[in-house]
């Protein structure tokens, strides 16, 4: 059997010092997490990371920055994840928009206010991305590099 991890990307927005997390059902009940969610078939990671926040929040993301890429395993009879996570800003909230199964709601939080809720986060890495965005971690896009569908004949 191949091993493989699971490839996602997720969001870091900012807005007056408040942070777009989304509020969860997760099978261990309600949880905060960045808009974040799973890379699909014949997508790049900066179509992916927009196309997430837009079904988890019903606004349009523009990334600027990537923040981290980071590798994750809660132990070693769980899966493994490696996320994407990007910083942007929103814009052109549709309110009409359902969002993704699961999702409740949609808050700003302070980074106080993450701290406060630290026991329903999804995983550490809301947390830990957020300090490092707060920390100044910032990368090009530039970095990323996608190839699909390229012919080297």
């Amino acid at each position: 059997m191949v091993w493989k991890p699971h490839v996602t990307v997720a969001a870091i927005i900012e807005r007056e010092s408040r942070f777009l997390l989304v509020e969860e059902m997760t099978p261990q009940g309600l949880q905060f997490n960045q808009p974040a969610g799973h890379l699909e078939e014949n997508e790049d990671l900066i179509t992916a990371v927009r196309r997430e926040v837009y079904e988890e929040t019903a606004w349009q993301f523009e990334p600027e920055h990537l923040i981290s890429v980071q590798l994750w395993r809660k132990n070693t009879a769980s899966s493994t994840f490696l996320r994407v996570c990007f910083s942007g800003s929103c814009h052109s909230h549709d309110p009409e928009q359902v969002l993704d199964e699961g999702i409740v709601a949609t808050h700003w939080l302070s980074r106080d206010e993450i701290v406060q809720h630290q026991s329903r986060l999804r995983s550490p890495l809301v947390l830990i991305g957020i300090n490092d965005y707060l920390e100044g971690q910032r990368h090009p896009l530039s970095l990323i590099k996608s190839f699909l569908d390229l012919d080297y004949a």
